[in-house]
């Protein structure tokens, strides 16, 4: 088609090929397809309309509650040198959901373990694949392994997310969130006892290492169900004692394979791949301790780590890639140590180690849910 002469023939020729693209929808496509096509046709947006996009996306999702600054909550909610960046209580779920997205205190500490949950599902997707992993006898402790991992990092992520809805509640998710420590330590314990292990380190420890291990997960549980039950803010350092010690035993112990065998590969010239991915874990398991302990950097710099950079959020990203370490170091030695592990265990010994795990969730869950139900009624008390 050409344009009439006088002005608007380039206008023209765009407007009859739209014509023309109308006139083959309409006779080869759908009413829908012409009727967009239409839309389409007709489609200007100006810079003004543009410019307004972000506010009508804004505008698109539910308002939220502004954080505030540490006197504006409660005793119980409020760290050390953070000064700022608080959610406030009392509000709806849906808002300490969406909280997710919004910029404050605990938002780093939610993100680095919801991240490194899912690496660890992927992670685990991808050797599953790679090696058509069986349900046996000789991929249970694994699977095991794997799901305490993925339960600790979510029972974590929940408890920073939803703690601040009120004070019971925020008991509530600590204790669970300590379920969850309890559980990542014994399913660690197995997946060290039946791949990791040297034959000197087992033919010492193997008649009573697993319940030593399952005894410190639920001590550590109590311990740290006690201290948050026990103690108030500004809290003394028994309180940290109390969380500390049991954790550092049972870490201790369940390292202990593991350790054994990265001194004894380091002292040969190591080439494992392995024992240096069980070095990494270990030394980064060091350093998210430390910082656990000590409230480093925000001590020296109240008010300015707020958001990003306080100690809990160093602990989260280190214990994080502890895991993965350890997720790895697991994959290989799963692959490349089945001989020896059939030479030790029978199914039978295996399936009664894997109902144990399952014995101390139970465990650890009634020892928490009793602390909850002392910590409900004294709040009750104080309320009326």
């Amino acid at each position: 088609m050409r344009g009439v002469p006088g002005g608007g023939g380039r206008g023209t020729r765009r407007c009859g090929a739209v014509r023309c693209v109308m006139e083959r929808a309409r006779g080869r496509r759908s009413p829908m397809m012409t009727a967009i096509l239409e839309r389409l046709s007709t489609l200007s947006l100006s810079g003004p309309q543009l410019s307004r996009l972000p506010r009508l996306l804004e505008d698109g999702f539910p308002k939220m509650p502004c954080t505030v600054q540490e006197g504006e909550v409660p005793q119980l909610f409020r760290e050390p040198y953070i000064h700022t960046g608080y959610r406030p209580t009392g509000q709806d779920w849906r808002y300490y959901f969406l909280s997710l997205f919004q910029k404050h205190n605990e938002v780093v500490n939610v993100w680095t373990h919801l991240l490194a949950a899912l690496a660890v599902l992927l992670r685990f997707k991808a050797f599953v694949e790679g090696e058509q992993l069986p349900l046996d006898a000789w991929s249970l402790p694994l699977l095991i392994f794997v799901l305490s991992s993925v339960t600790y990092l979510t029972c974590s992520l929940l408890a920073h997310l939803l703690q601040s809805k009120s004070e019971l509640y925020h008991y509530t998710f600590y204790f669970v969130d300590y379920v969850g420590v309890s559980t990542y330590q014994y399913g660690s314990a197995l997946a060290h006892f039946y791949y990791s292990s040297d034959q000197a380190w087992y033919d010492k420890f193997w008649l009573f290492f697993l319940p030593a291990a399952a005894f410190c997960g639920w001590l550590s549980c109590a311990g740290c169900c006690y201290a948050k039950y026990r103690y108030r803010r500004p809290y003394p350092i028994m309180r940290k004692m109390c969380q500390v010690i049991p954790a550092g035993l049972a870490f201790i112990l369940d390292i202990s394979p593991v350790a054994h065998r990265v001194i004894v590969c380091h002292l040969g010239g190591c080439e494992e791949d392995a024992a240096w991915y069980h070095t990494y874990q270990i030394l980064f398991f060091l350093i998210s301790a430390y910082f656990f302990s000590c409230p480093v950097p925000e001590k020296y710099f109240p008010g300015s780590c707020d958001i990003v950079g306080h100690a809990h959020q160093i602990f989260h990203t280190f214990l994080a890639i502890c895991t993965l370490s350890q997720l790895e170091a697991i994959c290989l030695d799963y692959k490349n140590r089945q001989e020896i592990f059939l030479k030790r265990h029978r199914p039978f010994s295996i399936y009664l180690s894997c109902i144990s795990f399952f014995g101390l969730v139970a465990c650890s869950a009634i020892t928490a849910y009793i602390l909850r139900c002392r910590i409900k009624a004294i709040l009750a008390k104080k309320d009326s």
